[in-house]
């Protein structure tokens, strides 16, 4: 192998290391500039709870967030699946699923993660597991898990990765 093809290869493992381990989640200072007050779903307009709102950037600087809205105008049909949005300027994986970046409503719900496009119609359905040992579960919560981060929503979560 020649010096040029050696550089090149350890340039390409170095930055596929940095986008992993520059990814972080968001504070609160910065959820409070990109998280929305309020979400358009399924012909409605929701207000956004800023308190149950999380985020990530990945290592290239683009960002992925979910927060919880205030669903109660909607009918049961859509209550009943619909929890929280998420907006993904990168792809995202789930547990085998895979998201392209855009905007979706989401929902925990009979041991399923489940994305919905704008319109409700579901696009993604994934297993979702329960933390038993989770001593302090909250409505919404981003936490890193090896490679990937868990979107808690109580005990419930998922592993999610960004590109």
């Amino acid at each position: 192998m020649n010096c040029r093809l050696k550089s090149l290869c350890v340039m390409t493992v170095v930055a596929l290391a940095c986008g992993l381990l520059c990814a972080e989640v968001l504070g609160p200072d910065v959820l409070k500039k990109v998280v929305p007050g309020s979400f358009f779903f399924a012909g409605q307009t929701a207000p956004v709870q800023l308190r149950n709102s999380v985020g990530l950037k990945n290592g290239a600087g683009k960002i992925a967030m979910a927060g919880l809205v205030d669903a109660s105008g909607y009918s049961t049909a859509i209550k009943e699946k619909y929890q929280g949005f998420l907006i993904t300027e990168t792809k995202l994986t789930f547990d085998g699923g895979t998201l392209e970046p855009g905007a979706y409503g989401f929902g925990f719900k009979d041991e399923k993660f489940t994305v919905m496009n704008l319109s409700s119609a579901d696009v993604m359905s994934v297993a979702s597991k329960i933390d038993d040992q989770l001593k302090r579960p909250v409505p919404l919560k981003l936490e890193k898990d090896g490679d990937g981060y868990r979107l808690y929503a109580g005990k419930k979560y998922v592993v999610v990765k960004a590109d």
